[in-house]
């Protein structure tokens, strides 16, 4: 997490539990042990990367040292990942189709129970049919 992360709010919150825990008088000196703190960590892990990576003879980043990242990125070749991968991955397609198949049957369901509950347009009503005569109207 970086300070580009920290919004306005959060900040103004943070300096203030500073003068809180330390002081005014002792809080600027909290503040450089805390950065000069931050940059010793910081060059204790490019220092770590940088020997593990020449001790492996590859370029190694600092994500990668996550296990998982590690074991796929550089101990397993493509082709044995592929292997490890291939039993799961025609699971995964069969799973993945019969989910579409209900999702395809959840939509056409929907939409005729849409249609049934849809009114049709009213018809216009024809006026009533005049069968009156002359002989009616004299």
């Amino acid at each position: 997490m970086g300070l580009e992360n920290i919004g306005g709010w959060e900040f103004i919150v943070i300096i203030l539990v500073g003068l809180f825990i330390f002081g005014p008088d002792r809080l600027p000196k909290a503040i450089s042990d805390g950065v000069k703190m931050l940059r010793q960590v910081r060059e204790m892990a490019r220092n770590a990367t940088g020997d593990l990576s020449k001790e492996l003879g590859t370029d190694i980043q600092l994500e990668d040292l996550h296990p998982k990242t590690f074991l796929r990125k550089h101990l397993l070749s493509e082709e044995d990942e592929a292997a490890l991968r291939k039993p799961l991955q025609g699971i995964y397609d069969d799973v993945r189709g019969v989910a579409d198949q209900v999702k395809r049957d959840a939509q056409s369901a929907a939409s005729a129970a849409n249609a049934a509950t849809t009114p049709t347009p009213a018809q216009p009503k024809q006026p009533p049919a005049i069968s009156a005569s002359w002989d009616d109207v004299t």
